[in-house]
């Protein structure tokens, strides 16, 4: 190598830059995740994994009760009205009111709860709040909580849909 060589700046050296861009990349990304990390809800994480243990066998015998009554519901729906006829092994169910719970998959913020009043002989009615299409979680309950009927529905319905309990597991 000769003394005349021009050494280019290190700015202008490739293995410069061939050594640095991984590091560098590394840490703009860590900078992006720890941004978006705090600024994330965590809805998910619980800190109290004792009750929701306890809530969950309150949720099993619910299940328990709808299915050792035999209860049946049978659901219409049409845009906005739902109407809804309920029975039991022992005939048509009457209840003061009933709830119907739907849940989105992933958004909350879509979640709707209707009250469905009674007209009778095991008849109920109600509206819901907006209209809904696609994929839901529902919840079906009487004011008591002592039974429910659960599982998913995709609305708009065509026809009518009848819920029924399964067999629940044991918890």
């Amino acid at each position: 190598m000769s003394e005349d060589a021009v050494v280019a700046p290190w700015y202008r050296q490739p293995w410069f830059w061939f050594l640095t861009i991984a590091p560098g990349a590394t840490i703009i990304y860590g900078i992006f995740f720890i941004i978006v990390a705090s600024n994330m809800e965590d809805s998910m994480v619980s800190d109290d994994y004792s009750k929701e243990g306890v809530g969950i066998n309150l949720e099993i015998a619910r299940d328990q009760a709808a299915y050792d009554l035999g209860i049946v519901a049978e659901v219409q729906a049409e845009a906005r009205d739902i109407s809804l006829t309920l029975s039991s092994d022992d005939g048509p169910k009457d209840e003061d009111y009933l709830i119907f719970n739907l849940y989105h998959p992933t958004l909350a913020d879509r979640d709707q709860t209707i009250q469905l009043s009674s007209e009778g002989d095991g008849y109920y009615s109600g509206t819901l709040l907006k209209e809904v299409e696609g994929r839901w979680y529902y919840n079906l309950r009487g004011p008591s909580n002592k039974w429910r009927l659960n599982g998913q529905i995709r609305l708009p319905l065509e026809d009518s849909l009848v819920l029924r309990p399964e067999k629940p597991a044991k918890g």
